[in-house]
């Protein structure tokens, strides 16, 4: 299955680190990009993913503040979120389960890891995919 993926992120080398992990697994799906919580929501709108690719520290909208728009809205609350974060910090990720994350990967990984873990959330959720346009 070809899934929409929105990168919400908003350092470029973390994107492009993304976009070199997705050419090495050899996927065809389409990525969204948005740079902050404000960008990702209007992105959302304009074209539901299939996917949320995260990051929690960003500028206008952090991901906490990102998160609880997006699950308290009926169209999009169903979307599978993923957070990749340099925040280890606990209370973060309790936070981010309790409003309703699929997962939590802490960067920074080494790149055979981070390509790893792309490949198994991207394999998951092409299988698992909850959302059907």
């Amino acid at each position: 299955m070809n899934l929409k993926i929105l990168l919400v992120e908003d350092d470029e080398i973390e994107k492009l680190k993304f976009e070199r992990a997705l050419k090495k697994l050899g996927t065809n799906h389409t990525i969204i990009k948005a740079g902050n919580g404000e960008e990702a929501l209007l992105k959302c709108k304009e074209e539901l993913p299939n996917l949320i690719l995260l990051d929690l520290n960003m500028p206008k909208m952090n991901g906490l503040e990102f998160l609880s728009i997006l699950k308290s809205d009926e169209n999009l609350k169903f979307v599978p979120t993923v957070v990749f974060s340099t925040s280890n910090n606990h209370q973060d990720m309790i936070n981010a389960y309790k409003i309703g994350i699929a997962g939590y990967v802490v960067k920074p990984l080494h790149y055979s890891d981070y390509v790893t873990q792309i490949e198994k959330i991207i394999g998951y959720w092409s299988i698992n995919e909850l959302v059907t346009l």
